[in-house]
C-alpha cells in the first residue's frame, strides 16, 4: 500500500508540474496566444510596407502624384492659381 501512495502522490506532482511547471500547458497556451498576436501584427506591417513602397515609387517616377502631394500637404499653388482666404 506505502507504494501505491507514493505513486500516487508523485502522479500528482508530476501532472502539476506537466500543466503549471515551466514550460507547460500553461506556458504553451500563453505563448501560443501570444504568438497569433505577433502574427497579426506583422501582417499588418506587411500591409503598411507595401503602401508605403507604393507611395515611394509614385513620389519617385510620378510628377502628378508628387504635385498633388505638394498641394495637399504643404499648400502649394502653382503659378496663375487663384487663393481665396477666407476671414472669420
Amino acid at each position: 500500500m506505502k507504494i501505491g501512495r507514493y505513486l500516487v502522490v508523485f502522479l500528482v506532482l508530476m501532472g502539476f508540474l506537466i500543466i503549471f511547471g515551466n514550460n507547460g500547458l500553461v506556458d504553451n497556451y500563453v505563448m501560443k496566444e501570444k504568438l497569433k498576436i505577433l502574427k497579426e501584427e506583422n501582417a499588418q506591417i506587411v500591409l503598411e510596407n507595401n503602401g508605403l513602397k507604393k507611395e515611394i515609387s509614385l513620389l519617385r517616377n510620378n510628377p502628378q502624384y508628387i504635385e498633388a502631394v505638394a498641394r495637399k500637404e504643404l499648400g502649394m499653388v502653382r503659378k496663375g492659381d487663384i487663393v481665396y482666404r477666407f476671414v472669420d
